[in-house]
């Protein structure tokens, strides 16, 4: 237990995700022992990105409030006969620092997930048959996560999109370099599943 004012600083901090309450604690003494103007910086720095941070219209990105669309969707190089379909917009960020794709995005914002009460409607699925069917999208991209939700989410997509476009799914299996004695029966599953002719 601390002053007041530190608890509640280690509270707001720990709600973040991937902060436990030992990283919070850490978190909150660095910034009191830092220089009354880095913390009005961070401050500072939160509230502007709340502030000037909004969902794209079109994908769902992130875009600045006063720019409208996001970067990659006012872009005119990009390839918009391709849409990648993500969970959220860190994936968006993961993909774009690897520069392999030049098609658009679509940020679904969330899985389906029934036990946590997310339904087809508490996505952005409509949106996504609009750009496909406006845009003659000619290929769907489901990049996401290898779970029970993403599995389900890329189901329902796949039978929503039928007879629009083309669905495709981000290959699954053994990463580069590694060691088939390390591998788990549903990651080889998925890597003999997806095998390619040579």
């Amino acid at each position: 237990m601390g002053p007041g004012p530190l608890n509640d600083l280690q509270a707001a901090l720990a709600r973040l995700p991937g902060i436990g309450r030992k990283t919070a604690q850490r978190l909150a003494f660095h910034v009191l022992r830092r220089p009354r103007e880095e913390a009005e910086a961070l401050a500072q720095a939160l509230l502007a990105a709340k502030d000037a941070i909004v969902p794209c219209p079109q994908c769902f990105n992130l875009a600045e409030r006063h720019q409208g669309l996001c970067d990659i969707c006012a872009n005119p190089r990009r390839d918009r006969q391709v849409i990648c379909v993500v969970e959220d917009a860190g994936a968006v960020l993961v993909l774009e620092s690897n520069q392999l794709l030049r098609g658009m995005y679509h940020v679904l914002g969330g899985l389906l997930s029934p036990l946590d009460g997310i339904r087809p409607e508490d996505l952005r699925l409509d949106e996504l048959v609009v750009r496909v069917r406006r845009d003659e999208v000619r290929e769907v991209i489901l990049a996401l996560n290898a779970s029970a939700e993403g599995d389900a989410t890329a189901a329902y997509l796949a039978r929503l999109l039928t007879g629009l476009t083309k669905v495709t799914r981000l290959a699954r299996g053994l990463p580069v370099g590694a060691d088939l004695d390390l591998a788990d029966r549903v990651t080889l599953a998925h890597a003999l599943d997806g095998r390619q002719a040579l």
